[in-house]
């Protein structure tokens, strides 16, 4: 989880002065808030998560124990292919994440069946990602996704409209999986170059090629 530190400063001389950081990693926020607190001239720290929540310190120390058995700091990429000669689609996911201090990677893909467009095969990528995290036990947690179609990241984050049925339909698919699972997605669009993992294991899955791995990193 991400979000920012609000906070009193009490200078030598002079009145109290209000301070604002930048987003980070709530585990990064939590450790800075303690060094503020060790100065002796900051009060009333305050941590504000995405969803503009306030937590106290000891509210945050609470949450960030209970996480850390859990799988946390998750980050998806998702790929799709589709090849309009065989009529078959391949997706690929990469899961990122936290657990009990160590970071691992999953790596998993899948050969599918009866879609029509490069998009619909991104669409059944993201899913099929989503579908993963569920045995890793992720839920209601924020999950940053990541993708290079414009399509899939532009209209699931209300940029864009959905003008095509069949897509429609995944959108409500995916939607009600996020409901189900209670996650908060984080929509972000990144270049091909940045989601090569998800491209090659896509690729592989039309080439008949099934990987499924799970690494400490």
């Amino acid at each position: 989880m991400k979000g920012r530190l609000e906070m009193n400063y009490f200078p030598l001389k002079g009145s109290k002065i209000k301070l604002y950081s930048e987003e980070m990693e709530m585990e990064e926020a939590h450790k800075a808030a303690e060094d503020l607190l060790n100065t002796g001239r900051t009060k009333e720290i305050v941590f504000i998560d995405q969803r503009e929540s306030g937590w106290n310190m000891k509210e945050m120390q609470k949450y960030l124990t209970e996480i850390e058995e859990e799988p946390h700091n998750v980050t998806i990429y998702f790929d799709g292919g589709f090849d309009r000669n065989s009529t078959e689609a391949g997706v690929g996911a990469v899961i990122y994440y936290e657990q009990n201090g160590k970071h691992y990677r999953v790596r998993k893909n899948s050969l599918v069946e009866n879609l029509l467009t490069n998009n619909e095969a991104e669409y059944a990528a993201l899913y099929f990602a989503l579908q993963e995290l569920e045995p890793l036990g992720v839920h209601h947690l924020p999950v940053e996704i990541k993708g290079d179609s414009q399509v899939v990241i532009n209209q699931l984050s209300g940029e864009w409209p959905v003008m095509e049925k069949t897509l429609n339909e995944w959108v409500d698919k995916i939607e009600e999986k996020l409901k189900e699972t209670g996650i908060t997605p984080e929509y972000c669009l990144i270049v091909r170059k940045k989601n090569q993992e998800a491209d090659q294991l896509a690729s592989q899955a039309i080439q008949k090629i099934e990987i499924s791995s799970k690494k400490e990193i």
